[in-house]
């Protein structure tokens, strides 16, 4: 591939999967959910390669957003917006393509989750700009990587239940856990730019917040679905949570000094937890 196709895809981090895992794994869960077990595979490929199309173009945006700030931070000052290799224009036009795509394959569903697409898309907009005047953009961010949550149950219900919303609750959690994680590699670095982030909010506290979000997260998880659809009541699912848990302990023992290949290597993994929780109800359904 040539250095222009393959600065494109390092605009979209074709090579770090991680970040769409992140985005993938609390959708399908949704999916599973919505449908009382394995939701079809068009609604299995729409909402897969729709996460895949919408994270890239998010990225586009970000970079974007961020191309002043990012020249200031080690890890992003090579970042293609940032140092000029991919232009403003190319990058917004590249994200715009990137999400005409994916509003295509929500177009395939119905008109509840062609609705919310909407209110996704909003909020995606919104959180490249949240870290200039938010004190814990994270939360911003929650919203946007649980969206897929109510789109999953509107696309397959035709309708968001209570349940869609206790599911974005948690999973918000998760998100706040993990980028918090994320935001104490480059903690430094943002306080001399002055970028809000919730590890410079939240302080010495950080981890205990990490933690304390970890456990939120799965403990909504558990009592919704226990209480709405009894599947903590299935040792499969609770085995996905005894896993999801054990690697909650493990990325707080990677965090606890606060060094940044530790933390970075905390989110890095994250993908692997909310695997487990997916596992956990596929398999529980697959056994129904």
């Amino acid at each position: 591939m040539n250095s222009v196709g393959a600065h494109y895809l390092q605009l979209i981090r074709w090579d770090r999967p991680a970040g769409w895992l992140l985005l993938l794994w609390p959708t399908l869960s949704a999916l599973w959910i919505a449908a009382g077990g394995f939701p079809g595979w068009h609604l299995l490929t729409v909402f897969t390669l729709g996460t895949i199309l919408m994270r890239s173009a998010g990225c586009c945006l970000n970079d974007v957003a961020d191309r002043d700030f990012d020249r200031h931070v080690k890890r992003t000052a090579n970042r293609p917006v940032t140092s000029g290799v991919v232009s403003v224009k190319s990058a917004l036009l590249l994200g715009a393509a990137l999400a005409l795509a994916a509003f295509a394959l929500v177009l395939t569903t119905n008109t509840a989750a062609v609705a919310w697409s909407f209110a996704a898309l909003a909020v995606a907009l919104v959180y490249p700009y949240a870290k200039r005047h938010v004190a814990m953009p994270q939360a911003v961010l929650g919203v946007a990587f649980s969206f897929g949550i109510p789109m999953a149950f509107a696309a397959v219900q035709g309708q968001v239940p209570l349940l869609a919303w206790l599911l974005l609750l948690g999973n918000l959690f998760w998100v706040l856990a993990y980028d918090t994680e994320y935001a104490m590699v480059d903690r430094d670095d943002d306080l001399k730019i002055g970028m809000k982030t919730s590890a410079i909010t939240l302080g010495r506290f950080d981890v205990a917040a990490v933690m304390l979000s970890y456990g939120l997260y799965l403990l909504i998880w558990t009592l919704a679905l226990a209480s709405l659809s009894g599947l903590a009541l299935n040792w499969a699912f609770a085995l996905g949570v005894a896993v999801a848990v054990a690697q909650a302990v493990w990325h707080g023992y990677l965090i606890r000094h606060r060094e940044r290949a530790g933390c970075f290597k905390a989110f890095r993994l994250n993908h692997w937890l909310g695997f487990a929780v997916f596992a956990g109800i596929a398999v529980s359904y697959a056994l129904v």
